[in-house]
């Protein structure tokens, strides 16, 4: 998690996190369909005093009625307003343990996305922060040991980033049923003026570890932006030495970034082999049992080679130097375009391609259609000579800022705000006239 208090100290933290160039209140997250492969859902956990918050979670589970084993994965704080936060899913590792026949749920903590209650945190003060948003993770647990799908003895918890700061410190209480907690480059950092965050954290996970009661599995980047080697080790080592029970776990660089490993299509190769040790080693069920078939994909066409940017159809000039940056992303990404003139690329992250024409469409006149998936062309339209480009790109310009990195110009992008997560990626979009 990455928290700012002005704008003035926002910085990029994560390279391959764009920022969103799109209309207000659009958030690409809530654009994603549930995955009936997984028996996707999304139920209403009360937390709070007397319970009268609600917490919106997501819920993934294998078919038939149980009891399965829980997953309880909790999530990290993107910078901006709580509730602006959209829903988190963390499909991949989801799918990883729907496959060994868990049940996961994703709680959002109160204040955040569509959850009910008030965000709660105490400034610089790391060890509280973690307690108060521990307290809607019990609640969580609590919920779940009620249904009668849940094997309330067989439950594990994760986090990540500040879900993992607040997974440390739910380990300090004795839950019925909680094997183990994993965290996931748990932390929180605050460069507002006077807080000493590094130190902060050192001091909270001593206290955690002082009052541990579950066993924990670490594991920190190489190259993670936020919480690299040097303070990972500060943390496990005074975790360690009040008397905490857990195992660091550092792995190289993840591409370009490790805080956002767990987000990632690829990061499972990273996290799962441990994870499994882990969980063996906790009495939790491992092997896979169930077949999750992986989310379908466009075809491969035969429009065009993936490199030639004068095939895709559309695009401006800034829109052509679009494409060529897209092709220098990380996969999985999706380049979308419109007849409009209107372009999107996703990065990373979760269901690009949903993402990237969610984005497009809310920027464009008319309907937007995925261009390129991958490494891979998917588009299947005529090719479009260059005269009738340069007409159609002609009358779709008509007004066009004379500026194309004036705030609203075709392509126009500003500097990502740090972000934690797992379920935000880049995605990047020129407006339509």
């Amino acid at each position: 998690m990455f928290r700012v208090r002005t704008a003035a100290v926002r910085k990029t933290v994560t390279a391959f996190l764009a920022a969103l160039v799109m209309l207000p209140g659009v958030a690409i997250e809530q654009e994603l369909q549930l995955d009936y492969r997984m028996n996707e859902r999304v139920v209403q956990v009360p937390a709070g005093r007397d319970n009268r918050a609600m917490l919106e979670t997501t819920v993934f589970q294998p078919n038939g009625q149980g009891p399965f084993p829980l997953l309880i994965i909790n999530h990290g704080k993107d910078p901006g307003s709580p509730n602006a936060q959209p829903r988190d899913r963390f499909y991949y590792m989801a799918a990883a343990f729907v496959k060994r026949g868990y049940a996961v749920m994703v709680p959002m903590r109160q204040g955040f996305a569509n959850s009910t209650g008030r965000y709660r945190d105490r400034g610089c003060d790391m060890t509280t922060n973690g307690y108060l948003q521990a307290e809607d993770i019990r609640s969580a647990v609590e919920y779940a040991r009620t249904q009668p799908w849940i094997d309330s003895g067989h439950i594990v918890v994760a986090g990540q980033s500040y879900g993992g700061l607040a997974t440390m410190a739910l380990g300090t209480e004795q839950l019925a049923g909680v094997r183990g907690l994993i965290n996931f480059a748990g932390g929180l950092r605050d460069d507002s003026a006077g807080c000493g965050w590094r130190s902060s954290l050192v001091s909270a996970m001593a206290e955690y570890g002082a009052n541990n009661k579950i066993p924990s599995l670490w594991m920190y980047g190489e190259n993670d932006s936020l919480f690299g080697p040097d303070l990972a080790n500060r943390m496990h080592e005074a975790y360690a030495e009040a008397g905490g029970k857990g195992r660091l776990v550092e792995f190289p660089s993840f591409k370009r970034d490790a805080h956002g490993m767990l987000a990632s299509r690829d990061g499972e190769k990273i996290w799962l082999k441990d994870t499994i040790a882990f969980l063996k080693g906790v009495g939790m069920p491992t092997e896979v049992l169930y077949n999750v078939p992986p989310p379908p994909t466009p075809a491969r066409t035969n429009y065009a080679t993936l490199d030639d940017v004068e095939a895709v159809p559309f695009l401006s000039e800034n829109g052509r130097r679009a494409y060529a940056d897209y092709l220098t992303k990380m996969t999985p990404r999706a380049f979308a375009v419109s007849p409009s003139g209107a372009w999107t690329w996703a990065e990373e992250g979760e269901a690009p391609e949903a993402r990237a024409l969610a984005t497009c469409s809310a920027k464009s006149s008319q309907p937007c259609k995925l261009y390129s998936v991958d490494d891979y062309v998917v588009w299947n339209g005529e090719r479009i000579d260059a005269a009738e480009r340069a007409t159609m790109m002609a009358s779709a310009s008509t007004g066009a800022p004379a500026d194309p990195n004036a705030p609203g110009a075709v392509g126009s992008t500003v500097p990502a705000a740090p972000a934690s997560t797992s379920d935000t990626a880049a995605a990047v979009v020129a407006e339509s006239h």
